[in-house]
């Protein structure tokens, strides 16, 4: 594996090698995997998206499992919900895990946060003061506390228009987005919340950041883990808003030498070449040999425009979208061979009858000859890491044919079975957030 190239102009080819490598894809995956090698992923990707939609896995399963294979997800669960554990979840790329040690990283965003929610006379937040103070009251004087053990009389039973979230909910997720409270666990899904001096690690707490000293570091993690992006690609990585304060850090860190300035055969923008910058810490293998299936929020494909760009792969889940308008499936996962988007699969876990259902599957305009069989395997460690004992694949889909021929043994059933009921819970929308900004 070489270092990034002394020149000024890659290849799209070379760029998505450089992206793959970056993101963990250009080493093997190890025979046993634990918690060493997950903390080692979860550090190239700097931060770990949180979506509540358990069609196959939960998202943020995911992309542990597109690089490392069959891991034990309770070792992750350990990592991420233990009490003192050393991931915190804030708003980084939107609702995210981070390392509990950054969390003052993003202490120029819970201000901007409190700023915009806080301030207004006629806001939620200062019209329902009381609540509020009720709140961190009780997780004052009792610790750590889920929504459901937080008894407020005169709102009890009611329910408000935010997600049909009650007082109790609204007031501990404005304090979150505040920087007052923390996570401080989950049971099941269902996040235990406390205040921030009970749960963030006392050195990161007080530690100080300005907020150019935050945006620069920031954008140096986005641009180290995605080997070569442009400055929108950057700014994506952690939702930045400031475009001006995103190119000033950049400038600083191509004067540091941390940076360089490429450009991309066929990246565009307004018609003209787009800038990229490449860090110098990213490499260029010669080939990936990878092959991954891929969740809707991985930072592979999580920003829409930059998988167009690496991979000509036009993506948009269709979970909102009515079922007789869908193309591809409710819920189509990116099918990664070497260091392509080669195709797409609608996958469900079928619990109760112990089965992968690949409800739909599909192949993009180009693939390698050994496609469906590497695509084969990588549905069989998937049944195994979900502990399914059988997949059965649909009629739906151009790729549907070439998987059953590629899977001995394998069900089909003639359509998709029903599809689950869309549930906005906890980690699929906050306050200011179109659902649909969020997860398309």
């Amino acid at each position: 594996m070489r270092s990034s190239p002394r020149r000024s102009t890659l290849s799209r080819a070379e760029a998505r090698r450089m992206a793959l490598a970056a993101q963990g894809f250009a080493r093997p995956r190890p025979l046993s995997p634990g918690t060493r090698q997950l903390n080692l992923e979860l550090a190239r990707m700097a931060t770990l998206q949180i979506d509540s939609v358990n069609v196959f896995a939960r998202s943020h399963y995911m992309p542990l499992f597109s690089r490392l294979g069959s891991y034990d997800p309770a070792a992750l669960d350990r990592l991420l919900f233990a009490r003192r554990a050393p991931y915190l979840e804030y708003w980084a790329h939107v609702a995210a895990f981070i390392p509990s040690t950054d969390w003052s990283l993003f202490r120029f965003r819970m201000d901007d946060m409190r700023a915009k929610y806080a301030t207004k006379a006629d806001g939620w937040f200062h019209s329902n003061r009381d609540v509020v103070d009720w709140v961190r009251g009780e997780l004052s004087d009792r610790g750590p506390l889920r929504p459901a053990q937080i008894d407020y009389d005169i709102q009890r039973g009611t329910r408000g228009q935010w997600w049909d979230w009650d007082a109790v909910k609204h007031a501990l997720e404005y304090l979150w987005l505040f920087g007052e409270v923390a996570i401080a666990g989950r049971r099941g899904f269902e996040r235990t919340y406390g205040l921030a001096e009970h749960v963030v690690p006392r050195e990161a707490l007080a530690r100080q950041v300005t907020r150019d000293d935050a945006v620069r570091e920031l954008v140096r993690r986005a641009a180290r883990a995605y080997g070569v992006a442009t400055a929108a690609d950057i700014a994506d990585y952690w939702r930045l808003r400031d475009r001006r304060a995103v190119l000033a850090a950049i400038g600083e860190l191509v004067d540091a030498g941390e940076l360089e300035q490429v450009s991309v055969e066929g990246w565009m923008t307004a018609g003209r070449p787009a800038k990229a910058w490449v860090h110098t810490e990213a490499r260029l293998p010669r080939r990936i040999d990878a092959a991954a299936i891929l969740t809707p929020f991985d930072p592979v494909v999580w920003f829409r425009d930059r998988a167009e760009r690496l991979f000509d792969f036009e993506y948009r889940i269709e979970i909102y979208t009515p079922a007789p308008q869908r193309r591809f499936g409710y819920y189509s996962l990116p099918v990664l061979v070497d260091d392509d988007i080669v195709g797409r699969v609608d996958l469900k876990a079928d619990r109760a009858g112990s089965r992968l259902l690949v409800q739909s599957a599909w192949w993009e305009r180009t693939r390698p000859a050994d496609a469906p069989e590497r695509l084969a395997a990588e549905l069989r460690t998937a049944a195994s890491w979900q502990q399914l004992d059988a997949i059965s694949v649909s009629r739906w889909g151009d790729a549907t044919g070439d998987i059953v021929s590629a899977l001995p043994g394998a069900g089909r059933h003639d359509s998709a079975s029903p599809e689950p009921t869309v549930r906005h819970d906890e980690a699929d929308a906050r306050v200011g957030d179109d659902p649909d900004s969020v997860r398309a």
